[in-house]
């Protein structure tokens, strides 16, 4: 190579005199220098030169010596394979091979295979772990730059609008409160008193200053300074992050928001299901900061959801009286047989002058009522006969009519109907089920398996139809229920279904009659919902509502206890609030914060009926408080600084459990416990122990992986007639209990790049040909070794959601596991890219992989697809939906592709040993970064890059677990501070 070359053929060449590993240049050059050697020294960039093996060979005791400075800086990376290269060509004249090694994990020793045979897997995961460079070095830290706040709004609009309200009372001369407005400082980015700020904001925004005997605040003037503060608020988050690389505040996400009103409240409701979706941020997380923004009608929508929440929560009154349905499958049935018992007749009557002949009809008929059905049937187990079960809509006729005690439980009927798999028994229960209260549901069955048959499982709906090809049924079971009685002693299960969780209901309940059009009734459905084999017989259903276990019921008396000082209204007041605002604000009160609500009770008492009803209306002030709504984060730990202690609790109960700490938490942060680290390791193992840890589980895969995108999959029935709502609710489960295996067992992070074993049920069994699962509980199943199967880049609902839904789809398969998996995103497309015309005949006769290659040539395409393509290509042996394929339209498929640094990939086989033998390193970086995003609610930065390295080399060293990864972001600065 002579000195005028250029060394890399990237996109960023670097000629020889830019060349600068150790980031001496200035300005442009060294931002390009940096990137471009960072992503050479990740096997991201191909080297431009291609020789004999056997010469480059002679150069690994010369490299080994490089290798040692490398070490001690990953800068130098770069440069020691460019003295390489040199070297090279001057001793021998000839050039080195084609990017030996894909990045600076390998050794000198591995820089060539020397294997003879191909490992499996699972060796090779720990083949690539020994090359690791964080397992043998440390990096250097980095340091990035804040940017300034802009003030000026403050001063020329807000200050006027609180000096004429607020400064009679907060001013030099007077400290309601000893809070002093005029001399906060209005930069919260720097400033100390965003505390104060924070109050501010609260008074306002719920209204309660300024009194409403004191200084008239306009509306216009109220949501002046609200906008201000909440803009100034997501300012300094943005601010104080890049420069002590952290986040003041954020407010709850929606689904964070609905866990912290469950477990604040103890009801399993959905309390924000008129909330609006969030938006999602590039790194597609739904917690950053950056987005979390807060508007006036936001919060007044906040406000009706919390006076909503407590009206759920708290009654007033008699206890309601329950009503009752008692249906019997053989009253059910008694039409059925009467009508088959006029049928005989009518065969007796026509044969009544041939003896013989009429047995003979008799029994052909009697034969034909003992049929077996494939659809729910009656059986009278005496006589053996079966009847279809019938039900229709209109008009109510299969309506049962309630009663106002509790009917008596019959013996077990010699009739029963029988649920085939797949299908349902519809219960019709009229106009009359109230709108509170638990729904409880409990019904008489058996399972019908034999020797050796796994045991069924039965599913709960809830309907109504408004005509005849109208119908809304929704599932109000939280899980199937296995049927593991047997019919010589079958048993009750019982579902206890919360009335006002179930949505939606019939619209014309209270307007129409039954029997009109459209009617009013509704009805439960029981569904056998086993994928193969067990039928499950039913004979008695009991539907009992409203139920109340207890008068006041326990939500209630968890708000307001047992009794209220009724003498002492003010008393009680205060007790509940006392007991309630530090559950709710995770943190001790103030005396001053309690006195304000305890004026604003007395303020409204006399407006409303009763206490309850006035306390209500101060608890809702005190969940739409941003106290309650924002999550305060941890500042530097410092001697004495128990509010940081809370602040610390409140992000570790966010990032495990998506909602409030618990009491062990609120204890250990009063006590200044948690800056131990031993103890946060040990609240970390608790937490995860805990059943809560799944929603962890559920909302970091969701959007780590960009799940969304399978929520809205449409696939074409005709080319995958076998694909249905089963199936495909079983992909989009697969990849969380796939990632809470591996937590619960602190498995390897790198399982999730190929794992020899599953998490399905029997329906994704069945999609990948494994046989012998049965039931819809997922369990662990080990692979054998001719499975194309483990790990996420093959589970059928990711590889899907990256589909056309007809066919697969190479490029966004690509783009998904360069954005999701490897955290490299491509750039965009540059403008008119010209797409693949498949109306030209000679396009549209080309394979897939052809056509992509038809697209790449072009020179506009060339240049980003030679990096995106093969990725995306190596897994073209699975469909739209995820199976297997060797052939497409009589084709062989050919899955074979190569990296823009020559590296073959032979399919998914292929891709699993290339990123286990060359990306450990930075599979695992981006895992942790995306883990750090998630936990800390937002993006990461260049200041966090050394904390980020220094996590992934602990979590290397100690074998990859999950949990440990998990462990480490919490203990870490970034999390902590």
């Amino acid at each position: 190579m002579d000195g005028g070359s250029t060394l890399f053929n990237g996109n960023l060449p670097v000629g020889q005199n830019d060349f600068d590993p150790v980031g001496m240049l200035e300005g442009p050059r060294k931002t390009v220098s940096l990137e471009y050697l960072t992503r050479f020294s990740d096997g991201r960039v191909p080297m431009c030169c291609d020789g004999h093996v056997g010469i480059w060979r002679k150069t690994n005791t010369l490299i080994a010596l490089w290798m040692e400075m490398h070490r001690k800086t990953r800068q130098l990376t770069a440069l020691v394979i460019a003295s390489c290269c040199v070297i090279a060509g001057v001793i021998w004249g000839q050039d080195p091979p084609t990017n030996p090694v894909a990045n600076e994990n390998a050794t000198p020793t591995t820089l060539v295979s020397e294997i003879d045979g191909q490992p499996t897997l699972e060796e090779l995961k720990e083949a690539g772990a020994q090359r690791s460079s964080y397992r043998r070095e440390q990096n250097l830290p980095a340091t990035g730059e804040a940017p300034k706040p802009q003030l000026e709004t403050f001063q020329q609009t807000i200050r006027p609008i609180l000096a004429n309200a607020c400064f009679d009372c907060h001013g030099p001369d007077i400290q309601e409160g000893n809070i002093q407005v005029d001399t906060l400082d209005p930069d919260l980015a720097h400033g100390e008193d965003v505390a104060w700020w924070l109050e501010v904001f609260a008074v306002l925004s719920n209204g309660e200053m300024p009194p409403a005997d004191d200084v008239e605040l306009s509306d216009e003037d109220r949501a002046k300074i609200i906008d201000w503060l909440s803009t100034e608020l997501q300012t300094a988050s943005r601010i104080r992050r890049d420069s002590k690389g952290e986040t003041s505040f954020r407010r709850m996400t929606r689904y964070e928001y609905n866990y912290a009103l469950q477990d604040l409240l103890r009801l399993p409701y959905n309390f924000a299901k008129d909330l609006p979706p969030e938006a999602v941020e590039e790194g597609g997380f739904e917690n950053n900061a950056e987005t979390l923004h807060m508007s006036i009608s936001q919060f007044s929508t906040y406000r009706e959801l919390a006076r909503k929440a407590l009206d759920r929560a708290t009654v007033r009154g008699d206890r309601p009286e329950p009503i009752y349905w008692g249906v019997s499958m053989k009253e059910a049935a008694a039409s059925e047989w009467a009508q088959q018992e006029s049928e005989i007749a009518k065969v007796r009557e026509k044969h009544q002058d041939d003896p013989e002949k009429t047995e003979r009809e008799v029994q052909r008929v009697l034969k034909k009522f003992q049929n077996r059905h494939s659809r729910t049937y009656f059986q009278n187990q005496t006589t053996h006969r079966t009847a279809l079960v019938n039900w229709r809509y209109p008009g109510a006729k299969y309506a049962w009519k309630p009663v106002d005690a509790r009917p008596p439980v019959p013996e077990m009927s010699d009739t029963v109907a029988i649920l085939p798999p797949r299908q349902r028994l519809i219960v019709e229960l009229g106009d009359r089920i109230p709108e509170r209260g638990i729904l409880r549901v409990r019904a008489r069955a058996a399972s019908l398996r034999t020797e050796g048959q796994q045991v069924p499982s039965l599913q709960l709906e809830f309907g109504w139809q408004a005509s005849n090809d109208s119908h809304a049924s929704v599932r109000i079971s939280s899980a199937d229920t296995p049927i593991e009685a047997t019919p010589e002693h079958p048993e009750f299960y019982q579902w206890d279904v919360p009335i006002s969780e179930i949505y939606p209901r019939n619209l014309v309940r209270n307007v129409n009659k039954l029997g009109d059009l459209p009617s009013p009734s509704e009805y439960v459905k029981f569904i056998n919902s086993s994928v193969s084999r067990g039928d499950i017989q039913i004979d008695y259903v009991e539907v009992i509502a409203p139920v109340y276990e207890a008068w006041p019921p326990d939500s209630h008396t968890r708000l307001f206890g047992s009794t209220v000082a009724l003498a002492d209204e003010t008393a009680s007041a205060k007790r509940i609030l006392g007991e309630f605002m530090p559950r709710a604000w995770r943190r001790p009160i103030r005396d001053s914060e309690l006195d304000r609500k305890l004026v604003l009770f007395q303020t409204i008492r006399n407006q409303c009926d009763d206490f309850e009803t006035a306390i209500t209306e101060v608890l809702a002030t005190v969940l739409s408080s941003p106290q309650f709504l924002y999550l305060a984060q941890p500042t530097a730990p410092s001697e004495g600084n128990t509010s940081n202690q809370f602040a610390l609790a409140t992000r570790l109960a966010m990032f495990l459990w998506c909602s409030l700490p618990d009491q062990r938490l609120r204890e250990l942060a009063r006590d200044q416990r948690l800056n131990d680290p031993a103890t946060l390791a040990a609240e970390v193992d608790r937490m995860l122990a805990d059943d809560r840890s799944m929603r962890f589980s559920e909302h970091f895969v969701y959007q780590w992986l960009g799940m969304q995108l399978l929520d809205y999959l449409k696939v074409d029935r005709k080319v995958y007639p076998g694909f249905d709502p089963t199936l495909k609710e079983a992909m989009q489960q697969e990849p969380v209990v796939f990632f809470h295996e591996v937590l619960r067992q602190n498995h390897s992070v790198l399982d999730f790049l190929h794992a020899d074993y599953v998490l399905v049920n029997e329906r994704l069994a069945q999609h990948y040909g494994i046989q012998n699962v049965y039931g819809n509980h997922f369990r662990r199943v080990t692979l054998p070794p001719e499975y194309e199967r483990g790990g996420l880049l093959t589970l059928p609902g990711l590889l899907a959601m990256n589909s056309d839904g007809k066919d697969s789809h190479p490029l966004k398969r690509s783009i998904w596991i360069l954005e999701n998996l490897l955290n490299d995103p491509p750039p965009p497309p540059p403008p008119a890219v010209p797409q693949i015309d498949l109306a030209d005949p000679e396009i549209a006769k080309l394979t897939l992989k052809e056509r992509m290659a038809d697209h790449r040539n072009q020179a506009a395409c060339r240049s980003c697809h030679m990096k995106i393509d093969p990725w995306g290509i190596a897994l073209e042996n699975f469909d739209a939906i995820g199976g297997w394929r060797t052939h497409v339209n009589k084709q062989l498929v050919d899955a074979s592709s190569t990296l823009f640094n020559q590296q073959e990939l032979s399919g998914v086989d292929g891709l699993k040993r290339f990123l286990l033998e060359q990306r450990q390193d930075q599979f695992s970086r981006a895992l942790v970064e995306k883990l750090t995003m998630y936990a800390i609610g937002r993006p990461t930065t260049f200041a966090d890059r050394a904390e980020l390295e220094r996590i992934t080399a602990d979590v290397r060293k100690q074998d990859d677990g999950l949990k440990t990864m998990i462990k480490q972001i919490v203990l870490s600065s970034l999390f902590r501070e």
